[in-house]
């Protein structure tokens, strides 16, 4: 029994664990989808927007080279002197040139250390250069346009190839103006880095705050559960007690031979009481079913707070467990007070409460029902002074099933659903119920209706 007992909580938590760790891999998957696909929509805008900025420059120095030569070009594949002047260091060849070419600008806008600069006539003769290209980039072409090569070592180059016009407008020469691509090929490859770096280090902090927020989400669900199963064991509980009490009456009877007119009369009411027992606690239960569903009350009637509080006062006090304890009504109001909603809960809700502290108020003590308006709604204090309930249990006591005290509580008979259902029904009523209490010096329940 003992490890069957103790087999539950270990079947919660793994059912609980694993349904956490399923909504946390489904919330990591997809961060992890969005994260990489912003990553990489983030990589490719900025390779475009780089890319761009290359282009746009190489543009910008070979449009601006175009328009400052081509109107002074006068002889076919024939380098002009203006060029020289344009382009200082250039270097035509067969001739020795100084390699200090690395500070100079080409027109004061860039320096040529990521440049070049290639002169070459209609039949792809090298004419002149500046800034020497890289060894091993493919031979000049004749093909207009743009271009990406590479070298011998597998850097890449961007250049652009330009045909230009003599002044009278008849073919020069062509110029093929390019630029290393390695600055950017390297800031390509620092982002491919980070981002190869970032994401699994942001997943694996997507994958713990996963299972943080899913323990967070799973938390009311494993709560309402534990409540579900607690209830359901306590309304076996319950419900087990008298039907062992009947089972256990009829047995004796069908043991016993014969049995006489008094005896049999006693075995009918020892059922009947349980049955009783029984009924209740399943009417009880199907009430608060029904409550937990609607939400509110079903019929909507004008209720006269100061007659219903009179006539509950003047039935209970025929009670029983009345009789030795003063039980007093005071109305407060200086008129009716009325409140919507259904009678029969309202009454029932202050009826609980009434038996409640009668049951644990002692001989000679007192139970007062007092009753007032406070603005725009009615109050209704039931003040005994009974035992009192300890801070610690005030938190608990509208739970279903919950006693203060197993032992009084079952010697009064209760199954631990009253102070549930008056919950139950004054929020249906868009009410609340509050409790103040001390331990020896009774206990002071309050009722707030909204008026009509």
């Amino acid at each position: 029994m003992a490890s069957a007992t103790d087999s539950t909580p270990m079947q919660q938590n793994k059912l609980f664990n694993r349904t956490r760790a399923q909504l946390a891999g489904w919330y990591a998957g997809v961060m992890g989808l969005i994260l990489s696909v912003s990553g990489l929509v983030a990589y490719e805008m900025l390779a475009y927007t780089h890319w761009q900025a290359v282009e746009q420059e190489l543009k910008s120095i070979s449009g601006t080279l175009h328009d400052t030569l081509e109107p002074k070009l006068q002889r076919p594949n024939q380098l002009e002197p203006v060029v020289k002047q344009v382009l200082p260091g250039l270097c035509v060849v067969g001739t020795s040139c100084s390699q200090d070419t690395q500070s100079r600008h080409v027109l004061g806008i860039v320096q040529t250390g990521h440049y070049y600069v290639r002169f070459f006539d209609q039949s792809g003769q090298m004419l002149a250069q500046l800034s020497s290209p890289p060894p091993g980039l493919p031979p000049p072409t004749t093909q207009e346009g743009w271009q990406t090569i590479r070298d011998h070592n597998g850097s890449r180059y961007r250049q652009v190839t330009l045909l230009l016009k003599t002044a009278t407008g008849g073919p020069w020469s062509y110029m093929q103006i390019g630029r290393s691509l390695q600055e950017f090929d390297d800031h390509l490859a620092t982002l491919r880095l980070l981002l190869a770096v970032g994401l699994p280090l942001s997943m694996l902090m997507v994958g713990g705050a996963s299972w943080w927020l899913a323990g967070l989400a799973m938390q009311p669900v494993f709560h309402s559960y534990a409540q579900i199963q607690q209830f359901t064991a306590d309304a076996a509980h319950e419900l087990r007690t008298p039907i062992a009490a009947i089972r256990a009456t009829v047995e004796a009877v069908l043991d016993t031979d014969s049995l006489s007119s008094e005896e049999v009369q006693e075995t009918l009411s020892a059922i009947a009481r349980q049955n009783h027992r029984l009924a209740a606690l399943v009417q009880d239960l199907l009430l608060l079913s029904r409550m937990d569903q609607k939400k509110s009350v079903d019929r909507h009637q004008s209720c006269c707070l100061n007659d219903l509080i009179s006539d509950l006062v003047e039935s209970l006090s025929v009670l029983e467990i009345a009789a030795p304890i003063q039980l007093t009504a005071q109305i407060r109001a200086n008129e009716p007070l009325y409140v919507t909603g259904d009678e029969n809960q309202l009454s029932r809700l202050i009826a609980n409460l009434i038996v409640n502290a009668l049951q644990y108020t002692p001989n000679g003590g007192i139970v007062t029902v007092t009753l007032e308006q406070a603005d725009t709604h009615a109050l209704i204090h039931i003040q005994d002074t009974g035992i009192g309930i300890a801070s610690e249990h005030q938190l608990r006591i509208f739970e279903r099933f919950y006693r203060v005290s197993g032992d009084r509580s079952r010697q009064t008979g209760g199954a631990g659903l009253g102070l549930a259902i008056a919950k139950a029904i004054v929020e249906a009523h868009q009410g609340s119920l509050k409790v103040q209490s001390e331990l020896g010096n009774g206990s002071r329940f309050t009722i707030c209706l909204p008026l009509e």
